[in-house]
């Protein structure tokens, strides 16, 4: 028995050995990946001052979802909380205390909103660059003019963080990364926005954001790297499984500016109509362009 019960704690001690040992590599190898230092594309931008292109940048800074993240104020907040991931922290991008305002250079806001990289050139977790690294050179101007011309709020929070779980999740699988920079292409060239206007082209453009949950394919399915306990997205195109073939365009625009389908509300927190809503009607038929022209795929071939 004394035998057996050294044997075990032998095995035990191993096992906690070993565990460390994995922690400790995962540790490393996301530390290494949070600190590489990025050179992104010297884009420069012409930051415009009138009130058209600040009104133009609120606008977009509003149905992208950038306000649903720092707040009304862009004061920022606590965007998500899960052990899972880790801090998800919406800087405040303001000039008061704690803000980036008071320090960024438009350099500087060009490089984090268009390639997710501090001005050191390392990368932020979960700044959804990859859907704004394709803005136009004139809209991402707008956006900068207006977060530029928001008075300053004095609100000091940490940065974003990655939990232990959230780490090993990056290690471990290969597809899923909370550093969106890995994913961006700082050497290709960046492709052209198309123009403004009532098409299926310019409404992909606006959905930009979309395929984040519904997939580059638009057909939805259960989305890679979010908590476990977050919703699938809905298939977007006309293929099995889709109830858009039953909508109309009013039905379309109206869900869009309301969040209410078919009598029920649908939560802000999965599906950000409160985002949306900002969109003008042209902007809204574009999109339903674009979903109209898309392939018909079965649900979730993301």
């Amino acid at each position: 028995m004394k035998r057996l019960v050294k044997w075990v704690g032998i095995l035990l001690a191993a096992l906690v050995g070993l565990f460390a040992i994995a922690l400790a590599v995962i540790y490393v190898k996301t530390e290494s990946r949070l600190n590489r230092v990025y050179a992104a594309p010297p884009d420069a931008l012409s930051i415009p001052a009138g009130g058209a292109a600040i009104a133009r940048g609120k606008h977009i800074f509003q149905f992208r979802g950038c306000e649903a993240c720092h707040g009304e104020k862009l004061e920022g907040k606590v965007y998500l909380d899960d052990p899972a991931v880790g801090q998800v922290i919406a800087g405040n991008l303001t000039r008061g205390e704690g803000g980036f305002g008071a320090s960024f250079s438009d350099a500087d806001w060009v490089r984090a909103i268009r390639y997710g990289l501090r001005p050191d050139g390392t990368p932020l977790l979960f700044m959804p660059s990859t859907e704004f690294y394709f803005l136009s050179d004139d809209d991402l101007a707008s956006v900068i003019a207006y977060i530029k011309s928001v008075p300053p709020v004095d609100h000091v929070q940490p940065l974003s963080s990655l939990s232990l779980t959230g780490r090993a999740v990056m290690t471990l699988v290969p597809a899923i990364t909370f550093i969106p920079a890995e994913l961006i292409p700082m050497a290709g060239p960046r492709p052209a926005a198309p123009e403004a206007g009532v098409t299926a082209e310019y409404g992909e453009y606006l959905t930009l954001s979309c395929k984040v949950c519904h997939g580059l394919t638009m057909s939805g399915g259960p989305i890679p790297g979010f908590p476990s306990d977050w919703p699938p997205a809905p298939n977007l195109t006309w293929g099995a499984g889709s109830k858009l073939p039953a909508w109309e365009e009013a039905d379309f625009i109206h869900f869009m500016r309301t969040g209410m389908r078919h009598g029920s509300q649908v939560d802000a927190r999965y599906m950000p109509w409160s985002s949306y809503q900002h969109m003008t009607d042209d902007e809204l038929c574009a999109v339903w362009l674009y979903l109209q022209s898309l392939p018909k795929l079965d649900y979730g071939n993301r």
